[in-house]
């Protein structure tokens, strides 16, 4: 009996330490397969370029003490006009922490949009950036993707991706992250490629080494998108008053009735407006995008203005159903249509 319970004994001792070992091997080489802290960085790039991003920069987190008085002079202003989404979450806006806590990076993504083939000029206008699929679902899939990927070759780390649709200052953290200078038409130019991008951003608990700083202007004297914008809502101090663009006319405002002293001065835009962005000189740069989401619907490309007119609530729910133009409606799209044409608001 005796014996029975000393192989039992020695069976159990034996097994406690396999398994000890086993535990012990199997988090070694766990570790052993995990990204070191400087190898980060590179990694972080070559994954975002695999996802389809054609930059991405680096910047340490932290207050935004100057963008914290730019946006609070905009507001005071009221420069956001009916835009009240923009007076909340001030605080969030100019300090990361507040969205992820223990924020250390802001690592900045950038995604060209810009098409192929274009509208015929003779048709109602699009914003090129909502010409394919939701950018929104087409991103925030990638951030998760690149966190998940993180995750799995770091280790646990806090992290959250925004893409325009967080209180996140996107194109303050790209000059930070070393990607580009805002222009005077408010937009992050980039001398490579222009500004047809989606910024994203993703804000993290990791340490990584950040980029230097985009310090220089390259708009100089140039006053082109000053001068071609139809309502006159840029300003020469690279300020720009939201409540007289035509992208919020469109897309922003909700009211029945568009304002009557804008009459005339939509040049046939819908939804959004390019204009800015179409007469930049740096936008000569800019190369047809190479994602698929971002094809142009074909309604978009081929669709004559008499075609939008008469256009049905039941086809704009099939034509926009993964679209960023769904964001206006329908009733808000048609006012706009008729709003170009000169047609009588009133019997909307």
């Amino acid at each position: 009996m005796n014996s029975v319970i000393l192989t039992v004994a020695v069976s159990r001792i034996i097994s406690f330490i396999l398994k000890r070992c086993c535990l012990e091997l199997g988090l070694y080489l766990v570790e052993a397969f995990m990204l070191l802290k400087s190898q980060y960085k590179l990694y972080i790039q070559q994954r975002s370029r695999a996802l389809g991003f054609e930059f991405c920069g680096f910047a340490k987190a932290g207050f935004m003490e100057e963008d914290a008085r730019r946006l609070d002079r905009w507001l005071s202003n009221g420069f956001h006009g009916k835009m009240d989404y923009m007076q909340n979450h001030f605080d969030k806006r100019v300090n990361p922490s507040l969205l992820v806590p223990g924020a250390k990076s802001v690592i900045t993504l950038m995604m060209n949009y810009f098409p192929e083939e274009e509208q015929s000029n003779t048709s109602s206008k699009i914003s090129k950036y909502a010409y394919g699929k939701d950018y929104h679902l087409v991103i925030r899939e990638k951030l998760n993707t690149l966190l998940s990927d993180l995750r799995e070759n770091i280790g646990e780390i806090n992290g959250r991706g925004f893409v325009d649709s967080a209180p996140v200052l996107e194109r303050s953290w790209a000059v930070k992250t070393g990607l580009g200078w805002v222009g005077k038409n408010g937009n992050l130019l980039t001398k490579q490629n222009g500004s047809f991008f989606f910024i994203a951003t993703l804000i993290t608990d990791l340490e990584i080494e950040p980029d230097t700083p985009f310090t220089t202007d390259h708009c100089g004297t140039c006053r082109k998108c000053i001068d071609a914008c139809p309502t006159d809502a840029i300003h020469a101090d690279k300020v720009i008053d939201g409540s007289k663009c035509i992208s919020y006319f469109t897309i922003e405002l909700k009211d029945l009735i568009l304002p009557e002293d804008q009459k005339g001065k939509f040049q046939n835009w819908i939804f959004g407006c390019d204009v800015c962005q179409d007469v930049c000189p740096w936008n000569r740069f800019a190369k047809p995008n190479t994602e698929a989401d971002f094809k142009p619907k074909n309604e978009i490309l081929n669709y004559t203005a008499k075609d939008w007119m008469q256009i049905t609530e039941e086809n704009f729910k099939v034509i926009f159903k993964d679209s960023p133009v769904k964001r206006t409606k329908f009733h808000n799209f048609k006012r706009n249509l008729k709003f170009i044409t000169n047609d009588d608001q009133s019997t909307l």
